[in-house]
């Protein structure tokens, strides 16, 4: 572990911001965050991983410990630091990190009285931004003002969601603070998609919330389903994502499964986004054509 590193392969071009995030807690939300991380980063792509949680268990889990860190994103918020003094190499996970920890507790009040609070991660991640092919932000388990700095950061959020009876209704508060967001500081922010956690096949709840999910979102619904998986639950005590723990397990494929199909939909939006702006430079050419 190593403060102070950045990525040292070359840059592609300008990174993605994901916010992760769910206000009902156990639902998989920092298991999601490291192991999509992990995943990505086997593929090549260049991450950086950003635990905005004070629990600080996305820091734990992707091998860094979390008491013994000397800069966290607290002190990127106060404008303690800039935000490439924070930043580490978690070599364990195969990522670059922006640890958390209880400092960001303290965080959370002391926002509250400073200028422009909401755009304060957002300000610091345009410095690295285009260090990266997509960077993760592990929300905490609240709508909180950390949470909305998330959201003010983010192009899209990635909401992980298990399949039981209550899941639906937490989603409502999450969409209408999503909405209120979009509205007051990030007209780009986009729900990524629905990602189906700790999913149990013979739990017949299960399969009806998921029918559920898909009538209301459609393809914004991952393909992808994580399951319960006993290897998942271990992987965080060791320091490792499951795909350094045990990538021969069902919960490591799953998450290198999420990989391909992000990576595959992020080629499919880039498309269509060429096509339309091919299709719009030959409208405007034939107009010039016809004056």
């Amino acid at each position: 572990m190593t403060q102070s590193v950045q990525s040292e392969r070359g840059l592609t071009g300008m990174g993605r911001i994901l916010a992760v995030t769910n206000q009902k807690g156990g639902v998989g939300k920092t298991t999601t965050s490291v192991n999509l991380a992990a995943s990505l980063a086997e593929t090549g792509r260049r991450v950086l991983l950003v635990d905005l949680d004070a629990q600080g268990n996305a820091t734990m889990g992707s091998g860094v410990n979390k008491y013994e860190v000397t800069l966290t994103g607290y002190d990127l918020l106060m404008g303690h630091v800039d935000i490439r003094s924070a930043i580490l190499k978690a070599d364990a996970a195969g990522y670059d990190l922006l640890p958390g920890n209880a400092d960001l507790t303290a965080a959370e009040v002391e926002l509250m009285t400073r200028d422009d609070r909401e755009r304060r991660l957002r300000a610091s991640l345009s410095y690295v931004q285009n260090d990266y092919d997509l960077v993760m932000i592990d929300c905490p388990p609240s709508l909180n003002m950390l949470t909305i700095n998330a959201l003010a950061a983010a192009h899209g959020v990635l909401i992980p969601i298990q399949c039981e009876y209550y899941a639906l209704e937490g989603l409502s508060a999450l969409l209408d603070t999503v909405e209120r967001v979009r509205a007051a500081v990030n007209p780009e922010l986009q729900i990524e998609g629905l990602l189906r956690t700790m999913y149990d096949a013979r739990n017949r709840l299960a399969g009806e919330v998921s029918v559920q999910l898909h009538e209301h979102f459609g393809n914004k619904v991952y393909r992808t389903i994580i399951p319960r998986n006993v290897r998942l639950a271990e992987a965080p005590s060791h320091g490792l994502p499951a795909l350094r723990y045990d990538k021969s397990s069902r919960g490591a494929s799953a998450y290198l499964a999420l990989a391909g199909e992000f990576i595959r939909r992020e080629a499919e939006e880039a498309q269509r986004r060429e096509q339309e702006r091919a299709a719009h430079g030959e409208h405007s050419t034939t107009q010039t054509s016809h004056a």
